[in-house]
């Protein structure tokens, strides 16, 4: 594809995404901006891209313009690029922004990169105000191995052939999926937070086997693979979970004495207080 991808952010998540498009674009077509210049030249490094000077040229040069900065941050590297990105609206060529920040509505993401009051030059106040295109995205860590998932959400002004090139580029990454943006905040306490979670349970599935006298290095590789097995088989089977955990527990067994210690502690039910409160706090960042 004969794509430039500028990634205004050089963390984990960024760099989880650019090495799945790479595959896809070529990592001569990526480019980094970071105010870390340091970092954004080591992961540039590492991927075979190049580097941005700064934010204001990366925005003069990508076709996709990937915001992978934190929430708290992202208002500031939105009215820095807001100039570059409505000239190039006006001069109808207009980059895809590309945000993955928790919580940032794509209506907030385009007042930001709108032009201000003060910088209007038009005798009419009903003149349409031009809109740039934006998806939001919701990826998660495990992008990193091209096991994520990545969920999207264009906005009306992203032409149809676009969102589905944006697609293929995340594909490498991990599973794509579309969803309307009202669900981007849920999908954050899911599948945005969710790795947290399950590295949290494997944890305590390795602790538990040390403590019953297992070594360290054996608890934890049995407990990543019994986790890795599980998944694959709800995904491979498609047996509802309850139904694959009826198939484990006998009358009178192991199985059923472990999920009755783990229904005792609220287990599941703490599970979802987990990822209502993740899906909040989204909603905060906002």
């Amino acid at each position: 594809m004969d794509i430039t991808i500028a990634c205004i952010g050089s963390g984990n998540m960024g760099g989880a995404l650019m090495k799945g498009a790479a595959d896809i674009v070529g990592a001569r077509n990526i480019g980094y901006a970071d105010a870390d210049k340091a970092k954004a030249e080591a992961a540039a490094k590492a991927l075979g891209a190049g580097v941005y000077a700064s934010n204001i040229i990366a925005a003069q040069k990508g076709d996709y313009i990937f915001l992978a900065v934190k929430p708290q941050v992202l208002q500031a590297v939105l009215e820095e690029i807001a100039p570059i990105i409505q000239d190039r609206l006006a001069e109808n060529r207009p980059p895809i922004v590309v945000s993955m920040a928790a919580g940032w509505t794509i209506a907030k993401i385009q007042a930001g990169l709108g032009p201000k009051v003060k910088e209007l030059k038009v005798k009419e106040p009903k003149v349409k105000e031009l809109k740039v295109p934006v998806i939001r995205i919701m990826p998660n860590t495990p992008a990193l191995i091209s096991k994520g998932v990545i969920v999207m959400a264009p906005s009306p002004e992203v032409p149809p052939e676009k969102t589905a090139e944006l697609e293929k580029i995340l594909a490498a990454a991990g599973i794509v999926d579309r969803l309307d943006e009202k669900y981007l905040d849920a999908v954050t306490g899911l599948s945005g937070s969710g790795p947290a979670f399950v590295y949290l349970f494997i944890e305590a599935l390795a602790d538990g086997g040390v403590r019953t006298g297992l070594p360290r290095d054996k608890a934890l590789r049995y407990a990543a693979q019994t986790v890795l097995g599980s998944a694959a088989m709800v995904l491979e089977t498609g047996r509802h979970p309850g139904e694959l955990k009826d198939m484990v527990t006998s009358p009178g067994g192991t199985t059923i004495a472990g999920v009755a210690a783990l229904e005792n502690g609220a287990f599941r039910g703490t599970v979802m207080q987990a990822v209502e409160a993740a899906w909040k706090r989204s909603a905060e960042l906002g």
